[in-house]
């Protein structure tokens, strides 16, 4: 790919996520390629509809929450701490938007098995942090992470929020 065709196809997927993230899912392609600067064609010929734009977000932040988590894992530190830095990092991601994908048939090969990476990786970690008494015992880790989903694949999550704050309080192990 060209360079000015890969910085074009980057600049529209940093206003697409600006615009979903600040607008929700309704904001039109035609509003997207506005705000970027370039013109309808432009975007249809990276993109030839809604459906692949969101894939391409989902793809890329689902790429970024994954090498970020192996670097974390990879550093020794404690799974719970690093479950919380995760979690920290989620929520500057556009996963609500993944999420709103799950279930649905998808074009782009690399989603389906980026999903399923990330989900191991964090049941790796969820398992490290019981192991370690960090987290409570009694919550098989794949439910971990669906929490976790609850918590951060949403419109407006932050890492302090109520929400989120609740969920890891009520993962964490009770002092003995």
């Amino acid at each position: 790919m060209r360079a000015d065709a890969r910085r074009n196809r980057d600049l529209i997927v940093a206003t697409a996520v600006e615009l979903f993230t600040g607008r929700g899912p309704g904001v039109s392609m035609e509003e997207i390629a506005r705000a970027a600067g370039l013109g309808v064609g432009t975007l249809y010929r990276h993109f030839p509809d809604r459906q692949a734009l969101l894939e391409e977000i989902a793809v890329d932040s689902l790429r970024r929450l994954l090498t970020t988590g192996r670097e974390l894992a990879a550093q020794g530190l404690p799974g719970w701490q690093v479950l919380r830095l995760m979690t920290e990092h989620c929520v500057e991601l556009p996963l609500s938007l993944t999420k709103s994908l799950s279930g649905a048939p998808t074009a782009h090969p690399e989603l389906p098995g980026l999903v399923g990476d990330v989900d191991a990786l964090l049941t790796r970690i969820a398992e490290q942090a019981q192991r370690e008494g960090a987290m409570r015992p009694d919550i098989p880790p794949r439910e971990v992470v669906g929490l976790l989903n609850v918590a951060v694949c949403r419109p407006g999550a932050r890492a302090d929020d109520a929400l989120t704050t609740v969920i890891l309080d009520g993962l964490r192990a009770s002092p003995a």
